[in-house]
Protein backbone atom coordinates (compact mmCIF):
# COMPACT_ATOMS: atom_id res chain seq x y z
CA UNK A 1 0.00 0.00 0.00
CA UNK A 2 1.16 3.45 -0.69
CA UNK A 3 1.01 5.58 2.41
CA UNK A 4 0.99 8.68 0.61
CA UNK A 5 -1.85 7.91 -1.23
CA UNK A 6 -5.32 9.74 0.19
CA UNK A 7 -8.16 8.99 -2.73
CA UNK A 8 -10.82 6.54 -2.32
CA UNK A 9 -9.50 4.15 -4.72
CA UNK A 10 -6.61 3.61 -2.91
CA UNK A 11 -8.63 2.90 0.54
CA UNK A 12 -10.83 0.76 -1.58
CA UNK A 13 -7.56 -1.14 -2.81
CA UNK A 14 -6.58 -1.42 0.73
CA UNK A 15 -9.45 -2.58 2.17
CA UNK A 16 -9.89 -4.84 -0.67
CA UNK A 17 -6.79 -6.34 0.33
CA UNK A 18 -7.19 -6.65 3.51
CA UNK A 19 -5.21 -4.56 5.35
CA UNK A 20 -6.92 -1.30 5.94
CA UNK A 21 -6.94 -2.59 9.63
CA UNK A 22 -2.99 -2.77 9.76
CA UNK A 23 -2.56 0.23 8.12
CA UNK A 24 -4.71 2.52 10.36
CA UNK A 25 -2.83 0.81 13.27
CA UNK A 26 0.51 1.85 11.68
CA UNK A 27 -0.77 5.44 11.00
CA UNK A 28 -1.95 5.60 14.83
CA UNK A 29 1.33 4.32 15.70
CA UNK A 30 3.24 7.11 13.73
CA UNK A 31 0.94 9.71 14.64
CA UNK A 32 1.53 8.81 18.36
CA UNK A 33 5.66 8.93 17.97
CA UNK A 34 5.03 12.41 16.59
CA UNK A 35 2.04 14.01 18.95
CA UNK A 36 1.21 11.28 21.78
CA UNK A 37 -2.11 9.11 21.90
CA UNK A 38 -4.57 11.93 22.36
CA UNK A 39 -3.00 14.33 20.19
CA UNK A 40 -4.61 13.04 17.01
CA UNK A 41 -7.88 12.88 15.18
CA UNK A 42 -9.43 9.23 13.06
CA UNK A 43 -9.25 11.81 10.22
CA UNK A 44 -5.56 12.18 10.46
CA UNK A 45 -5.09 9.15 10.95
CA UNK A 46 -7.22 7.85 8.13
CA UNK A 47 -4.79 10.37 5.92
CA UNK A 48 -2.07 8.98 7.12
CA UNK A 49 -2.84 5.48 6.20
CA UNK A 50 -3.64 6.98 3.13
CA UNK A 51 -7.30 6.24 2.96
CA UNK A 52 -10.90 8.52 2.75
CA UNK A 53 -12.31 9.75 6.18
CA UNK A 54 -15.04 6.87 5.95
CA UNK A 55 -12.83 4.24 5.66
CA UNK A 56 -11.69 3.66 8.81
CA UNK A 57 -14.68 2.88 10.52
CA UNK A 58 -15.09 -0.52 8.44
CA UNK A 59 -12.96 -1.54 11.28
CA UNK A 60 -13.31 1.13 14.04
CA UNK A 61 -16.08 3.09 15.48
CA UNK A 62 -14.34 5.85 16.39
CA UNK A 63 -10.17 7.34 17.40
CA UNK A 64 -10.52 5.53 20.71
CA UNK A 65 -11.31 2.04 19.32
CA UNK A 66 -8.32 2.41 17.36
CA UNK A 67 -6.37 3.63 19.96
CA UNK A 68 -7.38 0.53 21.95
CA UNK A 69 -6.67 -1.78 19.12
CA UNK A 70 -3.24 -0.49 19.33
CA UNK A 71 -2.55 -1.01 22.72
CA UNK A 72 -3.94 -4.23 22.93
CA UNK A 73 -1.17 -4.99 20.02
CA UNK A 74 1.05 -3.06 22.43
CA UNK A 75 0.28 -5.96 25.29
CA UNK A 76 -0.01 -8.99 22.99
CA UNK A 77 4.15 -7.97 21.95
CA UNK A 78 4.79 -6.85 25.84
CA UNK A 79 3.54 -9.98 27.01
CA UNK A 80 5.37 -11.98 24.74
CA UNK A 81 8.25 -9.87 25.13
CA UNK A 82 8.28 -10.49 29.36
CA UNK A 83 7.40 -14.36 28.70
CA UNK A 84 10.43 -14.85 26.61
CA UNK A 85 12.93 -12.79 29.03
CA UNK A 86 11.18 -15.08 31.99
CA UNK A 87 12.15 -18.55 30.25
CA UNK A 88 10.20 -20.52 32.52
CA UNK A 89 12.32 -19.09 35.90
CA UNK A 90 15.68 -20.93 34.43
CA UNK A 91 18.43 -21.39 35.47
CA UNK A 92 17.49 -19.75 38.71
CA UNK A 93 14.02 -17.67 39.46
CA UNK A 94 16.24 -14.39 40.70
CA UNK A 95 18.09 -14.46 37.59
CA UNK A 96 15.19 -15.03 35.19
CA UNK A 97 13.39 -12.09 37.44
CA UNK A 98 16.29 -9.55 36.02
CA UNK A 99 15.89 -10.64 32.77
CA UNK A 100 11.82 -9.60 33.19
CA UNK A 101 13.02 -6.29 34.15
CA UNK A 102 15.37 -5.47 31.37
CA UNK A 103 12.96 -6.68 29.32
CA UNK A 104 10.41 -4.30 30.52
CA UNK A 105 12.64 -1.49 29.95
CA UNK A 106 14.15 -2.45 26.47
CA UNK A 107 10.10 -3.04 25.42
CA UNK A 108 9.72 0.91 27.03
CA UNK A 109 12.75 2.21 24.91
CA UNK A 110 12.53 0.62 21.51
CA UNK A 111 8.35 0.65 21.37
CA UNK A 112 7.37 4.15 22.43
CA UNK A 113 4.51 4.46 20.61
CA UNK A 114 3.12 1.19 21.82
CA UNK A 115 4.38 1.94 25.74
CA UNK A 116 2.23 5.21 25.30
CA UNK A 117 -0.66 3.72 24.13
CA UNK A 118 -1.26 0.98 26.56
CA UNK A 119 -0.13 3.40 29.39
CA UNK A 120 -0.97 6.91 28.50
CA UNK A 121 -4.06 6.48 26.69
CA UNK A 122 -7.13 7.33 29.02
CA UNK A 123 -8.92 4.44 28.25
CA UNK A 124 -11.13 2.15 30.58
CA UNK A 125 -10.53 -1.73 30.44
CA UNK A 126 -13.97 -2.01 31.33
CA UNK A 127 -14.69 -0.65 27.52
CA UNK A 128 -12.39 -2.95 25.51
CA UNK A 129 -12.15 -6.05 26.88
CA UNK A 130 -9.88 -7.56 24.43
CA UNK A 131 -7.03 -4.96 25.50
CA UNK A 132 -7.90 -5.93 29.20
CA UNK A 133 -7.18 -9.48 28.40
CA UNK A 134 -3.64 -8.89 26.89
CA UNK A 135 -2.71 -6.32 29.84
CA UNK A 136 -3.86 -8.57 32.28
CA UNK A 137 -1.56 -11.41 30.50
CA UNK A 138 1.62 -9.17 30.43
CA UNK A 139 1.24 -8.35 34.11
CA UNK A 140 0.67 -12.36 34.85
CA UNK A 141 4.19 -12.88 33.75
CA UNK A 142 5.22 -10.65 36.67
CA UNK A 143 3.08 -12.05 39.11
CA UNK A 144 4.22 -15.81 38.09
CA UNK A 145 8.04 -14.95 38.42
CA UNK A 146 7.21 -13.49 41.76
CA UNK A 147 5.45 -16.45 42.79
CA UNK A 148 8.43 -18.41 41.76
CA UNK A 149 10.15 -16.04 43.90
CA UNK A 150 8.09 -16.28 46.69
CA UNK A 151 8.67 -20.14 46.57
CA UNK A 152 12.67 -19.95 47.58
CA UNK A 153 11.34 -18.12 51.19
CA UNK A 154 10.93 -20.08 54.17
CA UNK A 155 7.03 -20.35 54.81
CA UNK A 156 6.68 -18.22 57.62
CA UNK A 157 7.78 -15.56 55.77
CA UNK A 158 6.82 -15.33 52.55
CA UNK A 159 5.07 -12.44 51.26
CA UNK A 160 1.60 -11.75 49.15
CA UNK A 161 2.83 -12.50 45.73
CA UNK A 162 0.44 -10.42 44.27
CA UNK A 163 1.67 -7.59 46.83
CA UNK A 164 5.16 -8.44 45.41
CA UNK A 165 4.63 -8.34 41.75
CA UNK A 166 2.93 -4.89 42.70
CA UNK A 167 6.23 -3.13 43.75
CA UNK A 168 8.52 -4.40 41.48
CA UNK A 169 5.84 -3.26 38.58
CA UNK A 170 5.67 0.35 40.46
CA UNK A 171 9.77 0.38 40.07
CA UNK A 172 10.00 -0.90 36.49
CA UNK A 173 7.55 1.18 35.01
CA UNK A 174 8.09 4.43 36.76
CA UNK A 175 11.99 3.85 35.79
CA UNK A 176 11.24 3.24 32.17
CA UNK A 177 8.86 6.49 32.50
CA UNK A 178 11.44 8.12 33.90
CA UNK A 179 13.17 7.66 31.51
CA UNK A 180 11.74 7.99 28.64
CA UNK A 181 11.41 11.71 29.13
CA UNK A 182 13.68 12.87 26.46
CA UNK A 183 13.35 16.86 26.70
CA UNK A 184 15.63 18.37 28.60
CA UNK A 185 13.17 18.88 31.40
CA UNK A 186 14.25 16.14 32.79
CA UNK A 187 16.76 16.00 36.01
CA UNK A 188 20.11 14.37 34.69
CA UNK A 189 20.28 11.00 35.94
CA UNK A 190 23.54 9.35 36.15
CA UNK A 191 23.17 5.48 35.92
CA UNK A 192 21.71 3.55 33.19
CA UNK A 193 17.97 2.52 33.47
CA UNK A 194 19.10 -0.80 33.93
CA UNK A 195 21.24 -0.02 36.64
CA UNK A 196 19.01 1.82 38.83
CA UNK A 197 16.51 -0.99 38.22
CA UNK A 198 18.71 -3.42 39.48
CA UNK A 199 20.17 -1.65 42.55
CA UNK A 200 16.17 -1.08 43.38
CA UNK A 201 15.48 -4.85 42.49
CA UNK A 202 18.47 -5.61 44.88
CA UNK A 203 17.41 -3.94 47.87
CA UNK A 204 13.97 -4.84 47.49
CA UNK A 205 14.83 -7.98 47.39
CA UNK A 206 17.44 -8.47 49.84
CA UNK A 207 15.23 -6.60 52.67
CA UNK A 208 12.84 -9.58 51.82
CA UNK A 209 15.61 -12.01 52.74
CA UNK A 210 14.58 -13.73 49.33
CA UNK A 211 17.27 -15.95 48.78
CA UNK A 212 20.13 -14.76 45.77
CA UNK A 213 20.99 -16.74 42.14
Amino acid sequence: MNWGKSDDQGARRGYHHGNLREALVKAALDLIAQKGPAGFTFAEAARVAGVSPAAPYRHFRDRDALLADVARQGFQAFARSLESAWGGGKPAAREAFERVGHAYLHFARTEPAYFAAMFESGLSGSDYPEMTIEADRAFAVLRSACEALVATMPKDKRPPALMMALHIWSLSHGIASLFARGDRARRPIPMSPEDLLEAATLIYLDGLAVPGK
